[in-house]
């Protein structure tokens, strides 16, 4: 009995070294479409089966997420992501885990949802992270862009 007490305390479980903390990038997003939507010529409409007929056309495709994260002015994540499905119609998604020293970090989130230059979301600021816990790094065009959650 007092073998079964002892390992339900020890040895101990930490998810992170001491002194450090645990960062979390998690984003699931669908970005713009490659190609804009364009009016089909009445000729296009004649060749197409009656149930087919969209005055519309719109390619599925959507472009690749560019994200970026930056600590202490240092980029430690840079990815392009493509969008999911065999049409590459879907959601892009990232997840990405590190570990940092706790303390205080200068943080900046960046993401590019369309085709070309730039970033379309950006999101600086100085966190204080304590030790053991962990920041998550959400995305979410509801609330603005980047969201920064602590525990």
């Amino acid at each position: 009995m007092a073998l079964i007490g002892y390992f339900s305390s020890y040895p101990r479980f930490t998810q992170v070294p001491e002194g450090e903390a645990l960062v979390r990038l998690s984003i699931v997003h669908a970005a713009e479409r490659l190609q804009e939507c364009r009016e089909r010529t009445p000729e296009e409409l004649a060749k197409l089966a009656p149930n087919m007929r969209a005055a519309l056309d719109c390619p599925r495709e959507r472009a690749p997420l560019a994200v970026e994260l930056e600590f202490d002015g240092k980029v430690v994540y840079r990815r392009s992501v493509p969008p999911a499905g065999l049409r590459r119609d879907g959601a892009a998604a990232v997840h990405h885990r590190m570990q940092v020293p706790a303390g205080r970090h200068h943080v900046v989130a960046r993401l590019r949802d369309r085709a070309g230059e730039g970033f379309d979301y950006t999101r600086e600021a100085t966190l204080e992270i304590p030790p053991g816990s962990s920041l998550v790094i959400d995305f979410s065009v509801a609330q603005g862009g980047f969201v920064f959650k602590g525990s």
